[in-house]
């Protein structure tokens, strides 16, 4: 049976996040959700599943607390939930996540299409969708609006710039998707709690047989650090007399500044 494997971050709530005076974020306390452009990424293969009845599943790579991603795609239809939970997968950079999840995507039998969200919302890298398709060794296309599964290939709309493009593709193959593709769907009640019972397969790095070497390689050029740029405001302030001429003050401040031209 044909099968669609689906890449879910559990990430931190960006809108929660701040940064200190140093300008380095702060994420103790902060709330953990799944990554909303996975979600559309679950709602496209739960979409392909209910037209053709493929086989699919969800992975994820985090702690125990990642389990609540692999849930709710579960409750959103998902098939099957895998966890690649281990202590030497933390602070992995794109690479090494990329190299986990390909390892995931083989221990569960492989995939004829894997989809992810173009992008996380705690990163914006739009790294991880590429780099997989290559350690897979299979074709990969972003910034996807549209799948329609035919023939052995799959038929994709991107966006792109400017204009749009569209694309045939042989199976098996990575797709990064985006807002446009769907709305996902708000799981019922009854599917929430009939996720709640179903086994989530947990994956250490022995399981994946990823040894401690070829992991602390994965790391040697890793992300360094994370900071937010100072900004200030210019506080400039519009006076006039009447409100007419604060509007007029306020073009010519645009104009001054090159907002309006």
């Amino acid at each position: 049976m044909p099968s669609i494997a689906v890449c879910v971050k559990y990430i931190p709530d960006v809108e929660q996040v701040k940064a200190d005076r140093e300008g380095k974020l702060i994420t103790e306390g902060v709330s953990m959700r799944t990554n909303d452009l996975d979600k559309n990424a679950i709602e496209e293969a739960v979409k392909i599943k209910e037209k053709l009845g493929w086989k699919t599943f969800a992975i994820t790579i985090g702690p125990e607390g990642a389990k609540m991603a692999l849930r709710e795609a579960l409750a959103m239809g998902i098939d099957e939930a895998y966890l690649a939970c281990d202590e030497a997968f933390k602070d992995l950079d794109t690479l090494g996540t990329t190299t986990v999840l390909a390892k995931v995507i083989e221990k569960a039998g492989g995939a004829d299409l894997v989809i992810c969200g173009e992008v996380s919302l705690d990163s914006f890298s739009g790294q991880v969708g590429p780099k997989l398709a290559e350690l897979l060794g299979v074709p990969c296309v972003s910034c996807v609006r549209k799948i329609e599964v035919r023939d052995g290939e799959l038929l994709v709309e991107r966006a792109l710039e400017d204009r749009y493009e569209e694309l045939a593709v042989p199976l098996p193959v990575v797709v990064t998707v985006t807002r446009e593709i769907n709305t996902p769907r708000i799981p019922s009640l009854m599917a929430i709690m009939k996720a709640a019972k179903k086994e989530i397969k947990v994956l250490g790095a022995q399981d994946l047989g990823l040894s401690a070497e070829k992991l602390s390689a994965l790391r040697a050029h890793g992300l360094l650090e994370v900071i937010v740029p100072p900004m200030e405001r210019k506080k400039v302030r519009i006076a006039g007399e009447t409100p007419e001429e604060i509007a007029e003050n306020l073009l010519k401040a645009l104009e001054e500044e090159g907002v309006l031209s």
